[in-house]
């Protein structure tokens, strides 16, 4: 049997110069006379089959890297890429697939999360490399699958690299950034999970690199990519990404010298329209027909290795059977309880399910909240109020309070502030639902604040939420502040004035059963913050500052109000045994609460006498204990973490937090 890089370079010696070019754009038109259909490579997988109709909606990526649960987030994938493969399979039945329909998944976002203003940063892991690599890991696996011979879906890292905003500038941005950082935390994410997970392919960036256009940086794609990480699939645009080399970055003349910079370099699949210009740019010198047949043969391996001409592959029984089964939506209500974060409880939590209960704020029956962006559309699914309706045995009262944003209310239009008032002083507790929502923190575009194109302008809610929040504890009831969003807030207020604040991102179409579950102790909150929650702004550098000093839980000097890998429980754990020999720390857990609880134990490595650097994650575990249980564990520290320090003699462990246990060699 020939190999699908056999089977490419045979199809691809058989086509013109004019249908080569044509197959490097992401919407492939069909060559009748060789039998391939019409292909777009477009596909959205982030946290679930997005843009394609019905499917199931897990936790938004920010949220499932808060469980720090590598196996959880391997079955999520898996199940992600069942629902993909089932769709295409019906798909591929009108002889060709259109935007959102094919195999290849232009996920995950493994960019890494430095600064809370980012209105994408709700896509990516958060703000540690480590951790980001860990769970793109368990990503690709899952979309990839374990069959030898074929390739379930393809996953594509993005977006390739130093890429983190400003949205407003993403098309014309030049990042400047010192070799430390750059390897450290802009590309080591990549280089993880390339060496641990052979993604298929890599997504370039819209921003220039030290002046090169990422995607057609020599230094970016054919010296780190190609070269030093060994990287050996294939590299798409961003969308648009092409034309922006000369038509914003003006680092050349015309769409044809983009096209020939970008493919010379290795970026030779394009998002855009770019590459229509190849053809001429072949003609003109700038780029060999050899250049333009090679690119395409990889292309088109991938395609055979995604068994797209076969009949008998191992995925084609896969059905709609799978789309949002049983099965898909209990692990997208096991990952949203496990992806909440319990910042603080002065003992009101878990709820007396007896309890009148006032719901209050814009975000409690909000279907967005749920959803974040890259999402597919749910069939089923639970709002915030309608978890809690459902499990409270008390009257539930609701009341929206205010708009998500808009401070001011029109004269003619419904004033909803007394309402909240008098549900929260007919009632027992108070259940707030604030935050923002993805129209606040976005990617441009898709965001209503235009000047900032999704970003956000600073770390405070909006002030039609303030303002509610203060008539609300007026009232003098127990609260519980739920903050939905998928970063960083100022929730120095909520933290000081509220008896539970609860961190609830955008947690998918079971949300509102997840939260529920955990506000009335079904189940124990267990997640962990996957980053750090500041004061306010005024504490970071600006945010065109690509520099990593005085940013995240590595490098900043401050005091947060809420720490990296921050979570607190219904329970209480206590460790003992703890033993640290330079590459693996040991010990045993005990949950010594009365209630069962997952916990994660993040191990984070310092040099103390290394200046900037306070400490980094180098390895995680996760188990699951009942009342009284304990378990030995071991966390095999990360070989290329280590290897970040100078002195390894020097190390101490940290268990726990960043201010966890400290376990001397």
């Amino acid at each position: 049997m020939k190999s699908p890089k056999e089977r490419a370079k045979e199809l691809v010696a058989q086509m013109t110069l004019a249908e080569k070019c044509a197959q490097m754009k992401y919407d492939a038109p069909a060559i009748e006379r060789l039998g391939v259909p019409a292909y777009n490579w477009w596909n959205e997988a982030l946290h679930g089959v997005a843009r394609s109709g019905a499917a199931t909606v897990f936790p938004q990526a920010i949220g499932m890297a808060a469980s720090f649960d590598k196996d959880l987030m391997f079955q999520t994938a898996t199940a992600i890429s069942d629902e993909l493969r089932a769709k295409y399979n019906d798909y591929r039945k009108f002889g060709g697939t259109e935007i959102y329909q094919g195999l290849t998944a232009w996920s995950p976002n493994i960019n890494i999360f430095r600064d809370p203003r980012w209105g994408r940063g709700h896509e990516t892991y958060g703000e540690d490399p480590y951790l980001t690599g860990e769970m793109g890991v368990a990503f690709v696996k899952g979309l990839q699958g374990d069959d030898p011979n074929c390739r379930k879906v393809d996953a594509t890292l993005k977006h390739y690299a130093v890429h983190s905003g400003p949205e407003s500038l993403r098309h014309s941005f030049d990042v400047h950034v010192e070799d430390g950082d750059l390897y450290e935390t802009y590309l080591w994410a990549f280089k993880y999970c390339i060496d641990h997970a052979d993604p298929s392919a890599v997504m370039g960036a819209y921003n220039r690199v030290n002046g090169e256009p990422a995607c057609a940086s020599e230094t970016l794609l054919q010296k780190i990519l190609f070269g030093e990480f060994g990287f050996e699939g294939y590299v798409v645009s961003d969308c648009g990404a092409i034309c922006d080399i000369n038509r914003n970055h003006q680092v050349t003349a015309n769409e044809a010298e983009s096209a020939a910079l970008a493919v010379n370099n290795g970026c030779i699949l394009n998002c855009g329209d770019a590459y229509k210009w190849l053809k001429t740019a072949v003609l003109l010198g700038m780029i060999s027909e050899e250049t333009i047949t090679a690119s395409v043969e990889k292309l088109f391996e991938a395609r055979f290795r995604l068994g797209m001409f076969d009949k008998d592959g191992p995925y084609d029984q896969l059905t709609d059977e799978v789309v949002e089964s049983p099965e898909h939506l209990a692990l997208s209500r096991k990952m949203a309880q496990e992806s909440v974060v319990l910042l603080k409880n002065n003992g009101i939590l878990p709820l007396d399910p007896k309890a009148n209960v006032a719901v209050i704020g814009p975000n409690a029956d909000d279907k967005s909240v749920l959803l974040g962006n890259y999402n597919g559309t749910p069939s089923q699914y639970t709002t915030l109020l309608r978890g809690i309706q459902e499990a409270a045995q008390g009257k539930v009262r609701y009341a929206r309070g205010c708009h998500i944003h808009r401070a001011t209310v029109g004269q003619w239009e419904e004033h909803p502030l007394r309402e909240a008032i008098l549900a929260a002083q007919k009632s027992d507790v108070v259940i707030l639902c604030m935050g923002l929502n993805p129209t606040i923190e976005g990617e441009e575009g898709d965001a209503y604040n235009g000047d900032m194109s999704g970003d956000k302008t600073s770390l405070d809610l909006p002030a039609s939420q303030e303002a509610l929040i203060e008539e609300i504890l007026k009232v003098g009831k127990p609260t519980v502040f739920l903050n939905v969003t998928g970063s960083c807030v100022n929730l120095t207020r909520e933290d000081q004035a509220c008896d539970a604040v609860l961190q609830v991102f955008y947690p998918g179409a079971e949300g509102g059963k997840a939260v529920a579950d955990i506000l009335y102790g079904k189940v124990s909150p267990s997640g962990r913050l996957p980053v750090t929650f500041y004061h306010n702004d005024s504490e970071l550098p600006r945010f065109t500052d690509y520099s990593m000093k005085g940013r995240t839980y590595k490098y900043f000097q401050g005091k947060p109000l809420y720490p990296f890998a921050h979570g607190l429980s219904y329970t209480e754990f206590a460790y003992e045994n703890l033993a640290f020999d330079g590459a693996n720390v040991t010990g045993t857990v005990k949950n010594t609460g009365a209630m069962a609880s997952g916990h994660a134990i993040p191990v984070f490595v310092k040099d103390p006498e290394e200046e900037g650097v306070n400490c980094r994650l180098a390895g995680f575990a996760r188990v699951e204990l009942e009342p009284g249980q304990e378990a030995g564990f071991q966390v095999e520290l990360c070989p290329e973490i280590l290897s970040l320090f100078q002195e390894p003699q020097r190390l101490v462990a940290l268990v726990g937090g960043v201010d966890g246990f400290q376990v001397n060699q």
